[in-house]
């Protein structure tokens, strides 16, 4: 398992009977995960008086926010030279998830070690952790989220990271439509990077099913990588996909045609107070040999 383990701004408390306790740059929040069966005692009755908001689910979906103390709408925190704003959404999110850490890492360290000009395609690119990271190692980023209000939100991210002048371009689009037609205007990228949902709409309400398009979805993007790649990364939420699920499709599509090195497995963060991980996702790897 990979550890984001190098956070200064960001430290997960805490965590027990579903939920965890965090601290956001100097923000505190209690949040549901369903990954967190075990028993560690209550959270609320715990860190009483330390908790700025808590997130409460509803029995009939999604749920609410509720400050206890006095918070920004919206903050800031940083990691390394990367910096984020942070503000609470409608199901418990933040926008951002901080154990992709492990990934923004990986991804400046292959940019800076290429020493030639990179071209990066960000799928499903959410907030754009991804595409700040890409950017502050020097590569071009074109970034795609089929939401237009995430969209202007990496644009935040950008911009209070300063890389505003950096070669990025934004599109509001269906990621599959997307690749096609790159397919037939012949564009080529270094390095692919997706977060694809389990579910989701495109654009035009065009329906993703993960496991009926993500296959597809990867076939197609090996047409439109560069004659020499970098790296191909594939990050999942979806429960019961097997990380091995992804190194198969990418051995089978990409290291097929490009031979190099394919890796897999999950991701963490580990547990302040104690000794334990919190499990938070899988990712699968594709990489040139060096």
């Amino acid at each position: 398992m990979l550890l984001a383990n190098k956070w200064k701004d960001y430290e997960l408390i805490d965590a027990s009977l579903g939920q965890k306790f965090e601290r956001w740059g100097n923000v505190y929040l209690l949040r549901p995960d369903p990954q967190v069966i075990w028993d560690n005692g209550d959270l609320l009755e715990k860190y009483h008086g330390k908790i700025d908001a808590v997130y409460y689910r509803s029995n009939k979906g999604g749920g609410h926010w509720e400050n206890l103390k006095n918070i920004p709408g919206t903050w800031k925190i940083n990691y390394n030279n990367l910096t984020f704003n942070i503000k609470q959404m409608g199901f418990k999110h933040t926008g951002l998830f901080p154990e992709q850490a492990v990934n923004w890492d990986f991804m400046i360290d292959k940019i800076k070690k290429a020493y030639r000009p990179i071209k990066v395609l960000n799928l499903f690119a959410y907030t754009g952790g991804a595409t700040v990271a890409c950017l502050s190692a020097g590569a071009s980023v074109t970034h795609v989220d089929s939401s237009r209000g995430m969209v202007d939100w990496c644009k935040e991210n950008v911009n209070c990271s300063g890389y505003r002048d950096g070669n990025i371009r934004y599109l509001v689009d269906d990621v599959v439509k997307f690749v096609q037609r790159e397919i037939r205007r012949g564009n080529k990228y270094d390095a692919i990077v997706m977060d694809p949902p389990s579910y989701g709409r495109g654009a035009n309400g065009e329906v993703w099913d993960i496991e009926k398009n993500l296959a597809y979805l990867v076939k197609i993007c090996s047409e439109i990588l560069s004659d020499e790649p970098l790296f191909f990364l594939i990050n999942s939420y979806t429960t019961g996909l097997s990380s091995t699920v992804l190194a198969n499709l990418l051995s089978m599509t990409i290291k097929s045609k490009f031979d190099g090195v394919i890796s897999s497995g999950e991701i963490g963060i580990p547990i302040s107070s104690n000794d334990l991980i919190l499990p938070c996702g899988i990712y699968g790897r594709w990489e040139a040999n060096e």
